[in-house]
């Protein structure tokens, strides 16, 4: 059984929970029109799916856990998941980084760092939480959208100048009252 707790200094070794490939299969075109948010989606040809995996990130437990929260998802000792919280500096709680390990996707333990996340949100004040979603990764983009969140911007400039010129960040949010 998948649980989550926030992760301690006793076990701050679980924060380097490696990155592992996903698939680029499409892309999330959002849009807006008359003041909402919507999207399409790009779908690739199956031949042109390819796989991503980002570096690993040399997360430092002491210097991050002043504006920090980890929280894990837990298979009995076993760290499978994980989410950093960040303090935002409006009402909204920052989802810095989410990941759950390959083998493990697709049981819930996604939705339930989400939940524990929004827990945390509304415990400290905040409205809810945010996050960032790359363009060309749809099953991420996707996941919120089905988790409650919706759009609420776009930045087509982020990548300009960079080996990953051509995507943009989807910026995400989600209200405490939609907490699944």
């Amino acid at each position: 059984m998948i649980e989550t707790r926030i992760i301690d200094e006793e076990h701050s070794r679980d924060i380097l929970l490696p990155n592992e490939p996903f698939e680029l299969w499409g892309r999330m075109i959002p849009f807006y029109r008359e003041e909402q948010w919507g999207y399409t989606i790009e779908e690739k040809r199956p031949e042109e799916i390819t796989t991503m995996c980002f570096p690993d990130e040399p997360y430092d437990f002491r210097a991050m856990s002043e504006n920090t929260t980890f929280i894990g998802a837990y298979d009995g000792e076993k760290c499978i998941g994980l989410a950093l919280m960040q303090e935002g500096f409006f009402k909204y709680y920052y989802l810095y980084d989410l990941k759950v390990n390959r083998e493990y996707r697709r049981q819930g333990a996604a939705g339930l760092l989400l939940q524990t996340a929004m827990e945390l949100a509304l415990q400290k004040g905040y409205r809810g939480i945010y996050t960032i979603g790359q363009d060309n990764n749809l099953s991420a983009c996707l996941f919120y959208i089905r988790n409650g969140f919706r759009i609420g911007g776009l930045d087509t400039d982020v990548y300009k100048g960079t080996n990953q010129e051509g995507k943009a960040d989807i910026i995400f949010y989600k209200d405490g009252e939609t907490v699944r």
